[in-house]
Parts: C-alpha cells; sequence; structure tokens
C-alpha cells in the first residue's frame, strides 16, 4: 500500500529536497505540497494524504495551529491524517503543544534522510514517533512547566488501569520501545502490544505520544528521573 504524503514547508528548497527524496520510495507518493499553514489544512482536506509532514514556523498559520485544524476538523470532515512535524531544537514548546494537539510526534529537519523516510512510515504504520534521545527529555521538561488538565483528572483515570499496564505505560514515557519493554517485562513484544492497544482504549488516548505526555501530567512519572 502507497503512503500519500504532503510537504508543508515555508522554504521551496525544502520542500523540493523532501520531495524528491520521498518519491524516490516505491511506497510513497508525494501527493501535494503546501507553503504555510493555511495552505496546508486546505491540501490536506482536498486531496486526503495519509501523513501530513508540517514545519512549525510558517507565515499566515503556523504549524501548531494548522496542526490543530487538521487533527479537529469542522463537522463532515471525516479524514484525519498523521501530522509529523518538523523542526529545530529553538522551537521545542511548540513540538510539546503539537503532540498535545494530537501530533504523532516530530523530526528534526537536519536529520539524515533515512531517517525522515523511516518517520514517514512509522507515523503511517499508526505508531508515534517518539526518539528516546531528544523526545523523552523534552516532553518531561515541557509537561513539567506547562500542565494541562484533561477531561478527567489524569491521576484518578490511571485507576482504570491494571499494575502491568500502569508499568507499560511508565516505560513507554521513559522513551523505551516495545522491543525494550518486552525484554524488560521478560514478555512477548505481541503481549506489550496488547497491553498498550488497552491503555491507549482505557485511557482515551490517541497515540503512543499521546500517552507520553498523559503519564508525565498524571504523574506516572517525574521530570528528570530514570
Amino acid at each position: 500500500m502507497t503512503i500519500r504524503v504532503i510537504i508543508v514547508d515555508d522554504q521551496a528548497m525544502v520542500r523540493a529536497g523532501f520531495a524528491a527524496l520521498l518519491s524516490a520510495q516505491s511506497d510513497i507518493d508525494v501527493v501535494g505540497e503546501a507553503a504555510d499553514g493555511r495552505a496546508g489544512v486546505a491540501t490536506a482536506r482536498s486531496v486526503h494524504p495519509d501523513v501530513v509532514l508540517m514545519d512549525v514556523r510558517m507565515p499566515e498559520m503556523d504549524g501548531l495551529a494548522a496542526a490543530r485544524a487538521i487533527l479537529t476538523p469542522p463537522p463532515g470532515v471525516t479524514h484525519l491524517p498523521k501530522v509529523l512535524m518538523l523542526t529545530t531544537f529553538d522551537v521545542d514548546d511548540y513540538v510539546y503543544e503539537a503532540l498535545r494537539a494530537g501530533a504523532s510526534g516530530f523530526l528534526l529537519k537536519d536529520a539524515p534522510p533515512a531517517d525522515l523516510i523511516a518517520a514517514v512510515r512509522v507515523v503511517a504504520a499508526g505508531e508515534a514517533l517518539l526518539a528516546p534521545s531528544v523526545t523523552r527529555r523534552l516532553i518531561a521538561r515541557f509537561a513539567a512547566q506547562r500542565p494541562a488538565p484533561s477531561r478527567k483528572d489524569p491521576a484518578l483515570r490511571l485507576k482504570g488501569l491494571t499494575p502491568r499496564e500502569t508499568e507499560v505505560l511508565e516505560l513507554i514515557a521513559r522513551g523505551l520501545s516495545n522491543q525494550e519493554i518486552a525484554a524488560r517485562l521478560v514478555v512477548a513484544e505481541q503481549t506489550v502490544k496488547t497491553h498498550i492497544g488497552r491503555v491507549l482504549s482505557k485511557m482515551d488516548l490517541r497515540d503512543r505520544a499521546q500517552a507520553v505526555i498523559f503519564a508525565y501530567e498524571s504523574g506516572l512519572v517525574r521530570p528528570g528521573t530514570d
């Protein structure tokens, strides 16, 4: 199955470079481009991509506002693509807010080409792109500084999880992959996937990215602890 992608970035050379790289992959098709967030929202609604590569800082409408518009559409709009934010270290705050808005992860704009290709495939498959080396620290810091209330008190919502599900959620928040969680708990990787699915369902979370944020905001994981 071909992954349909649109690229939203105000730099023409960035769009062209990403488009050339991704289009060279047999399983990825670049179906649209946009130079600002407002145009990106319109393009996403017209061509129905599977993944939106979204720059953070753009004219007209920034990437954060565009991600929110795409992921919380008005009545009648049913297509919800995955949004992958493109960022640099100086806009980490926007990254955290984008994850809260429902983006599936982020990628540094100077990442190696292979990382971009892999990121598109990971997000399209329904996983969140949470690189332990970077994302864990960012989310921890901003969850501590700028917690936001959920529909129910997060600490109370945690009571709906079994001890093993709570343990799996904590390990997700610490940046472990499914394989690493399986090794830590001495269980099969498929068992880990089952636990994660139950956590997302019980806590009404969109994906792994929101699970990480929820774990910090609920107090299950404290910033700066290992």
